[in-house]
């Protein structure tokens, strides 16, 4: 936000500072979105992009997931809150993709359940996220380890808490 000192004169000749604030194109547009945000709880903001070429990229997840009409909202609350005269853009907003890594922790809480492919700096782990807390995940899987005794392998049922900060990429798997 950038801040001006202009000077005026009132009406006897005295000079009376007065200041006046603009906002960039970005300040505006995130300025609008957490507005119509507040007024939806159960959506948040999981990516904001302004291209070069102005285009608004917009990309949304909700506790519920995120209907046709939640994006028409915020696409409207958007259209509506900026001047094309002032500067002309594009906008698309879309919940985020099946396939979409999970980024924030919201994301996390509402997938407990559901079975997630977590990479780290060591392996990769496909399993059910059992927990999901603001420190870390919990993730439950089977996998054959050979036996204590004898030939062969045997399924055992593994589970480990994974801190977010270990965790380089999380995506939701969908199974039909």
């Amino acid at each position: 936000m950038r801040c001006y000192l202009i000077i005026n004169l009132d009406n006897e000749g005295t000079k009376v500072p007065s200041f006046y604030t603009t906002m960039t194109f970005r300040e505006k547009v995130n300025t609008v979105l957490e507005n119509c945000l507040e007024s939806k709880p159960d959506l948040f903001l999981i990516d904001f992009t302004i291209t070069d070429t102005f285009k608004i990229i917009v990309n949304l997840d909700g506790d519920n997931g995120v209907m046709l009409q939640d994006c028409i909202d915020v696409s409207r609350a958007i259209e509506e809150s900026l001047d094309r005269e002032e500067q002309d853009f594009s906008l698309e907003v879309a919940s985020v993709g099946i396939g979409s890594p999970l980024k924030l922790v919201r994301q996390y809480k509402k997938n407990v359940g559901r079975t997630l492919i977590v990479k780290t700096s060591t392996e990769n782990i496909e399993a059910e996220l059992v927990q999901a807390n603001n420190e870390f995940v919990t993730l439950s899987w089977q996998a054959r380890e050979p036996k204590k005794v004898g030939k062969g392998k045997e399924t055992v049922q593994k589970t480990v808490e994974l801190p977010y900060t270990d965790i380089k990429e999380a995506i939701v798997t969908v199974t039909f």
